[in-house]
């Protein structure tokens, strides 16, 4: 017998006679249509795994590039706030270079008084805001109360007498509360 004439499927012999019967070619060329197609399936699951690969890598990759956007982009705020603050620290640090001996208090007063301005108007620039709540009516969620003081009418009750240290806001969320004194009823 030769390899030609006998066929061998999974599990079975085949004899030389039973290898011309219509039968034994009806399995044959079953089981070539399913190894035809398990070779089609194995390929295509190939080729989804390698998409699923190479999407896996792409969200990585877009991540990666994300973070690294979003902290190139917090580096930039950061960088523009300090270069609108070095105006003032010039104006600082010509004030602090001035002789004792030549130049006076209200010269130097004036100084630092163009140094607040200069500042305050960075600070606004940049987007705070200043809480300075002198006579308005005591908000806890923006104010710090430190002392209660007497109220002259009951108009005065919970309004804010004092302000101790001015408070900030910077694009909506609070940086330090305005700490004041309460005008209270005795």
């Amino acid at each position: 017998m030769s390899e030609e004439t006998t066929k061998e499927t999974v599990g079975e012999d085949v004899s030389a006679e039973d290898a011309g019967s219509p039968e034994v070619a009806e399995e044959e060329a079953a089981g070539a249509e399913l190894q035809e197609e398990l070779d089609h399936l194995e390929d295509e699951f190939q080729s989804l795994k390698d998409r699923h690969l190479r999407l896996a890598a792409d969200f990585e990759n877009y991540r990666k590039r994300a973070q690294s956007e979003m902290s190139e982009s917090w580096i930039r705020a950061q960088a523009d706030l300090v270069r609108r603050l070095l105006d003032a620290l010039d104006d600082l640090q010509r004030v602090t270079a001035l002789d004792p001996g030549e130049s006076s208090v209200e010269s130097v007063l004036e100084g630092v008084e163009l140094v607040e301005r200069k500042l305050l108007r960075a600070m606004k620039e940049a987007g705070v805001e200043v809480v300075e709540p002198e006579g308005e009516a005591f908000d806890p969620e923006t104010m710090e109360a430190m002392m209660r003081v007497p109220a002259e009418s009951e108009e005065d009750e919970d309004r804010v007498q004092q302000v101790f240290q001015k408070g900030y806001v910077f694009k909506g969320h609070l940086v330090r509360p305005a700490r004041v004194s309460v005008m209270k009823a005795d």
